[in-house]
């Protein structure tokens, strides 16, 4: 099962109410996946600055912990995103290895914020304040977990490189395999979810010099599989279906967004749809949108 929501904006006029759409598209998805939730967020960029997303129990005092870092930190539910220099971030990601070992660093960027939980999407959402999110583009993610435990660490999206993130419906057959051949390019892994290998695999492509479209296409003939991949970056957002296409998929195009969902009722209430381009992603096609880094700082 699980359902996938994501929404690119080329109209920045939208761009205040790009967490509200992307909330409703998560909610309306609710029954493919009832289990947990998670989304990215791609917002504004501070300059010489970069936003780590850490995630701890509830209890967890993160203003104490952004104290003693001497960075700022927002803080939303059992999440913080941290504002760091970018010329202490890896001191500051060395420190909170060694000295708060309770926090997870869910992900990185100069603009992607990611939060991910158990529940329900609406409950999910609600607790994080999606609906009052801006940004360029947004990626979410309801699952089903029929493979693993109901988890946060198993839950969507995964991030394994800097603004880079991935969600996955459907099973990759060949993803341990893969894991060990990524670990021994020095990537990491935090969960043995088959989603967060291919995300590895993208960001190591990406890593060697690939762009998005690029390395969703290496993808076809490394990752064996039936999957549909939604993947953000800092820039861009690309859609894959592996060619038999199994798991169900629909797109929307006008001349203010790009919208995917696992069905066509995710779409049904974004402004404009009356008019809207709609088709079902090709098998094998690599699908890709960006915007310039200028018109999105």
């Amino acid at each position: 099962m699980c359902g996938i929501a994501g929404l690119f904006l080329k109209n920045r006029a939208l761009e205040p109410e790009l967490g509200a759409m992307t909330a409703i598209m998560l909610n309306v998805l609710t029954g493919r996946g009832p289990d947990s939730a998670g989304f990215a967020v791609y917002g504004d960029s501070i300059p010489d600055t970069v936003k780590l997303t850490l995630r701890a129990d509830r209890k967890f005092d993160f203003g104490a912990c952004a104290g003693a870092l001497g960075v700022t930190v927002t803080i939303r539910d059992d999440h913080a995103v941290l504002s760091v220099p970018i010329t202490r971030a890896t001191e500051i990601r060395a420190a909170l290895g060694r000295d708060f070992p309770e926090v997870t660093a869910v992900a990185v960027g100069t603009r992607m914020e990611l939060f991910k939980g158990v529940g329900l999407p609406a409950d999910v959402a609600s607790r994080f304040g999606l609906a009052t999110m801006s940004g360029s583009h947004a990626i979410g993610h309801t699952r089903m977990a029929t493979e693993s435990a109901v988890t946060i660490a198993g839950a969507h999206p995964f991030s394994t490189g800097p603004d880079q993130c991935l969600v996955h419906n459907g099973s990759l057959s060949n993803h341990n395999d893969m894991r060990r051949r990524l670990i021994r390019e020095d990537m990491t892994f935090q969960t043995q979810n088959d989603s967060e290998v291919a995300a590895g695999f993208l960001s190591w492509r990406l890593r060697e010099g690939a762009r998005l479209d690029e390395a969703l296409r290496d993808a076809l003939d490394a990752l064996d599989g039936f999957y549909t991949f939604v993947v953000g970056t800092e820039t861009g957002f690309g859609v894959l279906r592996d060619p038999v296409a199994c798991k169900p998929a629909v797109m929307a195009e006008t001349e203010d967004y790009v919208a995917f969902g696992s069905e066509y009722r995710a779409l049904a209430d974004l402004p404009g749809i009356g008019n809207a381009h709609l088709f079902e992603p090709e098998p094998g096609r690599v699908y890709f949108w960006e915007r310039p880094v200028e018109s999105i700082h």
